[in-house]
C-alpha cells in the first residue's frame, strides 16, 4: 500500500476530506477525470475575471462553523445574490417579493399582494394537486406561475409541468417585503480570486493527478491505497449493474464581449419557454469587476445520457428506490467511502457538502486519529 487514502474526485467533498486526512498525517492521492481540480466550483481567469466554468456558485450558510472553516482558505467579499427574471419584455425581481408583486400588479402593500394571490388561488379551486402545475398554481396563483415558474421549470426538466410530479415544488418562498436578497442565510459571499484557490489550499500536502480516469487507473493500481473515498457516480462505480440513475445535465455557452457591462446583474433568469436558455451569468459582477471587457455564459438544461456530465439528480420515487439499492451495495464495500453529490445521489449546497465531508472525516478518524 503506497497511500492511506485514494480520493476519487477533486471537488469540494474530496478536497475537504483530503485536507482532514493530511492534517492527521495520512498519505493521500487525489484523482480527477477532468484536467483541473475543483469539480463544479472550478473558476478560471479570463480577461481578469473569475469565470464560474460550471455555473454560478454563491456561497451561503447559516452555520457559523462552516463559514469559519471555509474562510481559512479565502477572503470572501460581500456579494448578495439578487437575481432578476425576464419574461418576454417584462423584468421582475427574485425571489418573489414586494418588488415582484408591485411590478406585476401595480400594488404597494403586503396586504394587497396577499389578497391578489389568495384571490387567484380561490378561483382555481385546486384541492388535491396531481402534478407540478397544479401544485404551483395552488401555491402561487396564475400570474406568478405563468410568468415566473412554468417556462423556466419546463426548460430545467425538459418536460411539461403537467407531466412532472407535484412534490418537486413542495413550497414556494414568498416575501412580503421589498428585499431582493435571494438567500435567508446569515453568511454569504464570493471568494475573492475565485474558488479554485480554495481547493488548491485544501489539497496542499496531497499528490494530485488530473486527467486521470479512476476506472482505468484501478485496473493497474488496485492495491495502491488502503481505503478509497469515491465522489463519482455511485451507479458508475458498480458498472450500472442495476441500471443508470437519471440526472439533468447543463450545457454552457461562454463568450467574451467587448463591452464593460452587458446586463447589469450577475444572474438573469429567462422564464419564457421560447428562450432556449434558462439564464445568463455575467461573471464580473460576482466580484464587482470594472474590467473593460465582460464574460457571459448562457446555460442550457438538457437530458443526461451516459458519458455526459451529470449535474442534478432526478430525485423522484423511481430513482430514489434505485439509489437505495445501490446504497445497499455500497454498504458492503468495506474499504470505500461514498460521498458528495454524485456518490450520494443528492443535490448539495456547498456548505452542506463541506459539512458532510467533515462529518465523514470525523467518523473515519474518530478516537486516536489513526483509524485506517
Amino acid at each position: 500500500m503506497k497511500y492511506d487514502y485514494l480520493i476519487v474526485g477533486a471537488g469540494l467533498f474530496g478536497a475537504v476530506f483530503a485536507r482532514e486526512a493530511v492534517r492527521r498525517g495520512k498519505k493521500v492521492l487525489v484523482l480527477d477525470r477532468r484536467d483541473h481540480i475543483g469539480g463544479n466550483i472550478y473558476t478560471k481567469e479570463t480577461e481578469g475575471i473569475q469565470v464560474h466554468q460550471y455555473g454560478a456558485h454563491i456561497f451561503h450558510t447559516s452555520d457559523k462553523k462552516i463559514w469559519e472553516y471555509v474562510n481559512q482558505f479565502a477572503e470572501f467579499n460581500n456579494y448578495i445574490n439578487s437575481p432578476i427574471a425576464i419574461y418576454k419584455d417584462e423584468l421582475y425581481n427574485l425571489p418573489f417579493n414586494m418588488n415582484t408583486f408591485s411590478k406585476m400588479w401595480n400594488i404597494r402593500t403586503p396586504r394587497e399582494a396577499q389578497e391578489k394571490i389568495q384571490e387567484q388561488i380561490r378561483e382555481l379551486n385546486i384541492t388535491e394537486p396531481k402534478n407540478l402545475e397544479e401544485q404551483a398554481l395552488s401555491l402561487a396563483g396564475r400570474d406568478v406561475y405563468e410568468k415566473l415558474i412554468k417556462g423556466y421549470t419546463e426548460k430545467q426538466w425538459g418536460r411539461d409541468c403537467r407531466e412532472l410530479p407535484s412534490f418537486i415544488i413542495k413550497r414556494l418562498p414568498f416575501r412580503f417585503t421589498y428585499d431582493n436578497n435571494y438567500f435567508n442565510d446569515r453568511f454569504q459571499g464570493i471568494p475573492m480570486g475565485g474558488y479554485t484557490r480554495i481547493v488548491e489550499k485544501m489539497l496542499e500536502g496531497c499528490e494530485v493527478r488530473t486527467g486521470t480516469d479512476y476506472f482505468k487507473f484501478r485496473k493497474e493500481h488496485s492495491e495502491i491505497a488502503e481505503k478509497i473515498v469515491f465522489t463519482g457516480m455511485i451507479d458508475e462505480y458498480f458498472d450500472y449493474r442495476l441500471g443508470a440513475l437519471e440526472y439533468r445535465s447543463v450545457r454552457f455557452e461562454t463568450e467574451v464581449l467587448d463591452c464593460e457591462n452587458y446586463q447589469g446583474n450577475a444572474v438573469v433568469n429567462y422564464t419564457d419557454r421560447e428562450v432556449p436558455y434558462t439564464r445568463i451569468i455575467e461573471h464580473k459582477h460576482f466580484e464587482f469587476g470594472k474590467q473593460p471587457k465582460t464574460v457571459i455564459s448562457r446555460e442550457y438544461s438538457s437530458e443526461w445520457k451516459v458519458g455526459m456530465e451529470p449535474y442534478y439528480p432526478v430525485n423522484d420515487e423511481k430513482n430514489n428506490e434505485l439509489y437505495s439499492r445501490y446504497r445497499a451495495l455500497a454498504e458492503k464495500e468495506n474499504n470505500v467511502i461514498f460521498g458528495g453529490r454524485l456518490g450520494q445521489y443528492k443535490y448539495y449546497d456547498m456548505d452542506k457538502v463541506i459539512a458532510a465531508a467533515l462529518e465523514a472525516a470525523e467518523h473515519e478518524f474518530a478516537g486516536t486519529g489513526e483509524k485506517k
